[in-house]
């Protein structure tokens, strides 16, 4: 006869279930501490995010690619519509510096991912208890869910009170959770809990097997033999040897006969089992939809961090820019391509960092130099340190100072659309007119290698005309292009080069210089090296 626990089988069932996701909102409203959301200072009219779309400039500055890594494994969360979403107000970059800030620091960082994982294992809780067949089973998988979030609430409570943190956004959730454990509310759910699940453990039944047949009945005052046999064979044992037993593998879920059992059980207890189903009803919609949100909202900052964390260890630099929507003298020091070093990174390969500034009057980086020589990487890396500040996170870099674009607007390089009938010049054509009919004085405007399909004169002509529209615009930009002639435009252009080392040009070195545009002395250098010059191909002949 074996006499066992109520609770043992159904953890047993627990362990080895796969459920799928489930998640619940509660509709009531309690009026708490005022806390809306730890992302946005003022939410949006759709606070979920899930309609938007990513910005057309995305691919062209590989912002999906750093955004595919940052959520990869958080797909249950959906993140990525969060990080579609530029904000327009330096009150709102600061409100999430603030956050990201504070969990830089380990215990909050550790503590809230803790709270996390718990609210994970509710939701799977909650999807058992949606999608088992056995009635006893969902009940109690449903009580596992209420006891497991009530942990969660309680230890992120007594987290933001051991650890007080300095941002508005955290310090609100202190202030609501205060509120919400205190309240009648939660106190009613945790205290149902605890009752319904004491009365369950204290269950003990009994199951007799003869023949064919299953009996079950209550406990009553039967010995229980394991320790008498345990005793009586203890002077056999001879230390420590090699154990014969077979375990039978465990079953995921409950089968008809542990179903048929436990049925049974409920006849013997029906006083326990109608508390659990009462229970279940009562408290069906117990989750608060501010902290389902604030799970949910949290990981935005949780996989950022996450995702920097490799970066540092390789010893790359990261910082909280200056952001400022009137100054448009940006700067950054020891900054890179995030896309780009997220791929060398894997590999050991070095990785350059760039310094850039434009002060005064500049507003326009013209960048030259030798193809493969990190132009385009840089136009990229001035795009994306602009719109990851304007998502109020760490940026790439030991310190930067950036401007909030009211838009980002890029232009690189197409493969020509059969559809639209349009060659690449006049493709070209057609985007710049929409480009620069949108782009405003507050505007970031980044170009690279247009009219490159064109003929050297037409070129510099049709580049003329759209460098002082963009110069009459006072638009932030930086234009990548093969034009040399661009670099000295006017007192707004800045001409920055892709430098290869002196004594080897075919070497590229991956910085970029600020100095006047050099490509007839690099071509100059190429031919030398070669022994291509004039001089040197006249001394040649001669011989």
């Amino acid at each position: 006869m074996e006499t066992i626990g109520l609770d043992r089988g159904l953890e047993q069932q627990a362990r080895h279930a796969r459920p799928k996701e489930a998640t619940t909102a509660d509709e009531s409203r309690t009026a708490l501490a005022n806390f809306h959301s730890i992302l946005f200072e003022t939410p949006p009219a759709d606070i979920s995010g899930d309609t938007v779309q990513p910005p057309p400039f995305f691919s062209d500055l590989n912002l999906d690619q750093i955004v595919d890594a940052i959520t990869a494994g958080r797909e249950e969360y959906r993140l990525k519509p969060f990080f579609y979403i530029r904000l327009n107000r330096l009150t709102e970059i600061a409100y999430r510096q603030e956050v990201m800030r504070d969990l830089e620091h380990e215990p909050l960082f550790a503590g809230v991912q803790s709270f996390s994982e718990r609210m994970r294992t509710m939701r799977h809780h909650l999807a058992a208890a949606k999608n088992w067949h056995y009635k006893f089973s969902r009940e109690r998988w449903f009580l596992d869910a209420v006891e497991t979030y009530c942990v969660a609430v309680g230890e992120l409570r007594r987290l933001l009170e051991q650890t007080p943190p300095a941002s508005r956004g955290l310090r609100a959730v202190r202030e609501y959770l205060s509120q919400y454990v205190e309240s009648d509310r939660f106190q009613m759910l945790r205290r149902d809990a605890e009752e319904v699940k004491s009365g369950l453990s204290a269950i003990r039944y009994n199951v007799r097997l003869k023949g064919g047949s299953v009996m079950v009945h209550s406990h009553g005052s039967e010995a229980d033999l394991t320790a008498l046999v345990e005793e009586t064979f203890a002077k056999f044992r001879q230390g420590a040897v090699k154990s014969y037993l077979c375990s039978s593998p465990a079953l995921p879920g409950m089968n008809h006969v542990q179903a048929a059992i436990l049925e049974r059980v409920a006849r013997l207890y029906p006083g326990v089992f109608q508390a659990l189903e009462a229970f279940c009803v009562k408290h069906e919609k117990f989750l608060n939809p501010s902290l389902v949100r604030f799970d949910r909202e949290i990981q935005f900052y949780v996989a950022y961090l996450e995702y920097l964390k490799p970066f540092r260890r390789a010893g790359l630099k990261f910082c909280y820019p200056e952001v400022s929507d009137t100054r448009k003298d940006i700067c950054a020091r020891e900054t890179f391509d995030l896309s780009l070093a997220g791929k060398r990174l894997p590999e050991n390969a070095p990785i350059v960092c760039n310094d850039f500034a434009l002060t005064g009057p500049e507003r326009i980086f013209v960048v030259t130099g030798p193809n493969q020589g990190g132009k385009t990487t840089f136009a990229r890396m001035v795009g994306q340190l602009h719109y990851l500040a304007s998502l109020g996170c760490a940026v790439p870099g030991a310190e930067a100072r950036l401007f909030l674009a009211d838009e980002i607007f890029t232009h690189f390089e197409r493969r020509e659309n059969l559809a639209t009938l349009r060659g690449k010049l006049q493709d070209d054509l057609v985007r710049i007119h929409s480009l620069l009919e949108r782009a405003t004085p507050a505007s970031l405007v980044i170009l690279n290698e247009i009219f490159s399909s064109t003929s050297f004169q037409d070129g510099l002509f049709l580049s003329r005309k759209t460098l002082e529209r963009l110069s009459r615009l006072d638009a932030l930009g930086v234009w990548v292009t093969f034009l040399d002639e661009l670099a000295s435009f006017n007192e707004k252009t800045v001409s920055l080069v892709a430098a290869v080392a002196p004594d080897d040009p075919p070497r590229r070195t991956y910085q970029i210089v600020r100095q006047p545009a050099n490509g007839l002395a690099y071509a100059l250098a190429l031919a030398e090296k070669h022994r291509l010059t004039y001089q040197r191909l006249k001394a040649r002949l001669k011989t």
